[in-house]
C-alpha cells in the first residue's frame, strides 16, 4: 500500500545488485506525457488501462522488461498491485518469483506520505506526496478495484515497517541473505 516502504525496499535490493522495474511507472509516464498530475489523474489512467487491456495490464506490459533484465541479474519489481498481475507473473516465472509484502498501519502510512517533500528532480515521481485523504482514497480504490489484497496475503515474505527506517533496513538485510 502507498507509504508502506516499498521504494525503500526496492532501493536496498538495487544496492545489493538487483535490477529494478517499477510497475506504476507506466502510469506516471502517461501522466507526464499528458501534462497532468495528482492522484485523481493517476487513478483515471490506471483504471482506464485496466479497462482497455485487462486487470493484469501492468504485469503484461512489464514482462519484456523483466525478461531483458533477468538476462543480467535478479530483478526487483516495485508495485505488484493486483491478483491478476500476480497470477500472470507466477505462471510465467513460477517458483523463481518471490513476493515481498511491506506492511505498515494505515495511519502511519498516511502520515508518512503526507509529509513527503516533493523533489523537482524526481522525474520518476517515486516520492510524490499525497494528502491523508488522497492516500486513504487510493487505498480503498486499490483494494476494491484492483484486487490488491491478493499479492499481499500470498507474499513469500512480509516486512513489518512500523518502527524506524533502520529497523526496516535490518529486515531487508536479513531477507537478502534468505533469498
Amino acid at each position: 500500500m502507498c507509504g508502506a516502504g516499498k521504494s525503500v525496499v526496492a532501493d536496498e535490493f538495487v544496492k545489493a545488485g538487483f535490477e529494478f522495474i517499477r510497475f506504476g511507472q507506466i502510469t506516471l509516464d502517461i501522466c507526464q506525457e499528458r501534462g497532468v498530475s495528482g492522484e485523481t489523474a493517476e487513478k483515471e489512467i490506471r483504471e482506464a488501462l485496466r479497462v482497455e487491456h485487462g486487470p493484469a495490464v501492468f504485469a503484461k506490459l512489464n514482462i519484456s522488461k523483466f525478461d531483458e533484465l533477468l538476462k543480467k541479474s535478479h530483478v526487483i519489481g516495485d508495485g505488484l498491485y493486483s491478483w491478476s498481475e500476480y497470477k500472470v507473473l507466477k505462471e510465467r516465472y513460477g517458483d523463481n518469483m518471490q513476493v515481498v509484502a511491506v506492511w505498515a498501519p494505515p495511519a502511519l502510512r498516511y502520515e508518512r506520505i503526507s509529509q513527503r517533500h516533493s523533489d523537482k528532480n524526481d522525474t520518476s515521481l517515486r516520492n510524490r506526496n499525497f494528502s491523508m485523504s488522497e492516500a486513504k482514497a487510493r487505498d480503498y480504490a486499490e483494494i476494491e478495484n484492483i484486487e490488491k489484497g491478493g499479492p499481499i496475503v500470498m507474499a513469500d515474505f512480509t516486512l513489518k515497517n512500523d518502527t524506524s527506517l533502520q529497523n526496516l533496513k535490518d529486515q531487508i538485510k536479513q531477507l537478502l541473505t534468505r533469498i
